[in-house]
């Protein structure tokens, strides 16, 4: 399979989990090498549930949990500690103490924390590693479609246990969960390397904490039939086709500019908040282009002084230099290149949803409504890189709709 390393944003501190892109916006960041191996990786995925590949790859959940925590020991001192992703500052912000998280944290985060702090130092965590809190002091006991459930909400997504199922008694008992999917190797935080994998074997248990990995145990040539692997397929020949169409300086010209990149998907996600595909690439560029004009608008109107509104005019005129004829055609094949991912993409999505451990739901105000998982993450086991797999229109979409009661709002 090839290799994943590059997907990981230029944004992220080296070697840390703290963000990925999604696939399809790799043609925007990754301008054409990104764009070749964004339909190389999903060819991969392709033959991965299809069994026609070797063992290269790995999958894992994309869990909605919140906050990220990190925990294990400390390298330079030997001492357990936990944290949040201000692990990785030019300072470290680690907590080993109660006193430490109420030195920089507050509220319901600091006692989640604390009891981080409390359960996960009984698990002999070796190294480092991260994962992702589901639950501490708030699981909850619902009733959804007549069955009684223990449910809880970190997040956006609400996921429900069967309470007289094995996990339901399991969940009963801890006093918090964790789904760790990252593992960190080095001398010292600032060094530190991270491997898209975690070792729960090695973890002594405890029915305090309820603790897993992310990975999807089995799913390798179990998952796409004959007739899905070829509309898979076809997907990612037309997607092939179109690069083959678009003029490599349009997209190195994109990915030099980690604004137009960033300006690019912004103006995406307006359709993805809306629920919307995007359908007529012609036509999507043009709303681009009237959403630029309304975006530079606004900022004229901000200004109070001529100088000030002079200044605007000019970066928008400088900006607008990229639309030329010939990058506004080029623009429309990336965004048709871009669409076809997304339906290789969904294809694959489909079939990983049907494997999971829990069922998922988004609690609206009408109610419970079935979702699939946050997403998932490939992992190439030689090369140590991931991707992140998000069916955006849904889990995305859930997340920006004021229509769905998050797990802070409740």
């Amino acid at each position: 399979m090839i290799n994943f390393k590059s997907y990981i944003t230029e944004a992220s501190a080296p070697g840390k989990n703290t963000h990925m892109t999604h696939i399809e916006d790799r043609v925007l960041y990754g301008g054409v090498k990104g764009a070749r191996e964004a339909i190389f990786a999903l060819r991969g995925m392709r033959d991965m549930l299809a069994g026609e590949s070797s063992k290269t790859t790995d999958v894992t959940v994309k869990w909605d949990g919140a906050p990220a925590v990190f925990a294990g020991i400390d390298p330079t001192d030997g001492k357990f500690f936990v944290a949040k992703k201000g692990i990785f500052n030019k300072n470290p912000k680690v907590y080993k103490t109660n006193a430490d998280v109420d030195a920089d944290t507050s509220g319901d985060l600091a006692s989640k924390l604390k009891v981080a702090l409390s359960e996960l130092s009984k698990l002999g965590i070796k190294g480092v590693v991260q994962g992702d809190l589901l639950f501490t002091d708030d699981v909850d006991t619902e009733t959804i479609d007549g069955e009684k459930y223990y449910t809880f909400q970190p997040n956006t997504i609400v996921y429900a246990v069967p309470v007289n199922s094995d996990l339901g008694k399991k969940i009963n008992k801890a006093k918090i969960g964790i789904i760790f999917h990252t593992t960190y190797n080095g001398s010292d935080f600032e060094s530190m390397k991270a491997s898209y994998k975690v070792d729960t074997g090695s973890f002594k248990q405890s029915d305090s904490i309820f603790f897993d990995d992310a990975g999807l145990k089995d799913v390798s040539g179990t998952l796409l039939s004959k007739e899905e692997t070829d509309e898979v397929t076809k997907a990612l020949s037309v997607a092939g086709k179109i690069f083959q169409k678009i003029q490599g300086s349009t997209l190195r010209q994109i990915e030099k500019d980690p604004s137009l990149s960033q300006e690019l998907e912004t103006f995406n996600n307006t359709y993805v908040r809306a629920g919307e595909k995007i359908k007529d690439s012609k036509k999507h560029v043009v709303n681009l282009l009237k959403w630029y004009e309304q975006r530079y608008t606004k900022e004229v109107d901000k200004r109070k002084s001529v100088a000030g509104k002079e200044k605007v005019v000019q970066k928008k005129d400088e900006r607008l230099k990229f639309f030329s004829a010939s990058n506004k055609k080029n623009l429309e094949l990336v965004f048709e290149l871009q669409k076809q991912l997304v339906v290789a993409k969904e294809l694959i999505i489909s079939k990983l949803d049907k494997v999971k451990k829990m069922s998922t739901f988004v609690r609206t105000k009408q109610g419970f409504k079935v979702t699939g998982q946050e997403g998932f993450v490939a992992i190439d086991k030689i090369a140590g890189g991931a991707i992140k797999l998000v069916d955006r229109l849904e889990f995305s979409y859930n997340n920006f709709s004021k229509d769905v009661i998050k797990g802070w709002e409740k």
